[in-house]
């Protein structure tokens, strides 16, 4: 990311009715975000990414898993309107 945005927790903002902190769905926040998710994209520095974050070797990728595997034990399961033919979105 090249710039760190700015926060919401501006207290003029307050003094006209806005929160300071505004918490989960926080709207400035997702737009930052998917802001800076398409200008990665449109870099093309993915794949170069997605070789950087790759196993160095199988040691590496067995703690890889074993922590995937950790992590999906404490999922409730993938949200039913990410399924193919749901067009509620």
């Amino acid at each position: 990311m090249k710039q760190k945005h700015e926060k919401t927790q501006n207290p003029a903002n307050a003094s006209r009715g806005h929160p300071r902190v505004q918490g989960e769905g926080d709207y400035e926040a997702a737009r930052h975000y998917r802001k800076d998710v398409e200008e990665f994209v449109e870099s093309g520095k993915v794949d170069e990414a997605m070789r950087k974050a790759a196993p160095r070797n199988d040691e590496e990728a067995r703690q890889m898993e074993k922590a995937e595997k950790a992590g999906k034990a404490r999922s409730k399961g993938e949200d039913p309107a990410l399924r193919k033919g749901n067009t509620k979105h």
